[in-house]
């Protein structure tokens, strides 16, 4: 494990694999250098790429300062950018895809961006809470960390309430509920969960969308129209795919995308 120093004194904790061009990966919701699918998927970038894999703030063995603003998250993409020590390719998943939009849009120093499925609602009948954020902080304060993840899993994921409960036995759920603390970040970098047209029309470099074709409908939907809201976007549709993709399916395509 190495760190980093975030603009406002976050220590940022990352682990960097392999040689070659910089490529940084940024985990969605709940997720970490210990736990997901990125873990995975930065050892197989690995033979190709420099990849920093890193907790972001507030998990596992990064730190964290309050208030919490996204400007903070972008700054610490910028700061593993910076160590670096050149422009980075850079891959965000779910949450961390839409984080990573909003760092290429802000003008971060990276060369190719590269998004699976940022989980905005550009159409279809699902709905999420509009004071998303506002009921995970009060859980949160509460010390009602459980019942914060079966709310982003339910009532903001969409996800059945029986899996939600289910998913309480599970022997995933003490990691789980350790990050449930950052999940109104997540609802903080998603907003209202609209597509941010001009926010991926500010983007300037070039992107490559990703969905799965066996996600649902509005993910697959919104993967189409955030492909042509950002100028240039290329989209790719992977077979047998879910929001949860193979780590192993991926893999070739970013390696192709970023090495073109």
């Amino acid at each position: 494990m190495s760190t980093v120093g975030s603009k406002d004194g976050t220590v940022i904790a990352f682990d960097r694999l392999g040689q070659g061009a910089p490529v940084i990966l940024v985990d969605g919701a709940l997720c970490s250098r210990v736990f997901g699918s990125l873990p995975e998927l930065a050892k197989l970038l690995a033979t190709r790429f420099s990849v920093y894999h890193y907790d972001r703030r507030g998990r596992n063995q990064s730190g964290d300062q309050p208030p919490y603003a996204v400007e903070r998250e972008v700054e610490d993409i910028e700061a593993l950018i910076a160590e670096a020590g050149e422009p980075a390719s850079v891959f965000g998943i779910s949450s961390g895809a839409a984080l990573a939009l909003a760092a290429a849009a802000e003008g971060a120093s990276i060369k190719k961006l590269a998004l699976y499925e940022p989980p905005f609602i550009a159409g279809g009948a699902r709905r999420v809470p509009a004071d998303s954020e506002a009921q995970l902080k009060r859980r949160i304060a509460e010390g009602r960390r459980g019942d914060a993840v079966q709310f982003f899993l339910v009532d903001m994921v969409g996800l059945p309430a029986i899996v939600g409960y289910l998913m309480r036995v599970a022997p995933v759920w003490p990691k789980l509920k350790a990050v449930a603390h950052t999940l109104p970040y997540d609802a903080a970098v998603l907003g209202d969960f609209s597509l941010p047209r001009e926010r991926a029309a500010a983007v300037a470099v070039p992107t490559l969308l990703i969905g799965g074709e066996k996600s649902s409908v509005e993910l697959r939907a919104t993967a189409r129209a955030t492909a042509e809201a950002v100028p240039g976007a290329q989209l790719r549709m992977l077979q047998g795919q879910t929001h949860n993709p193979s780590a192993k399916v991926v893999a070739p395509v970013l390696a192709e995308f970023f090495s073109g």
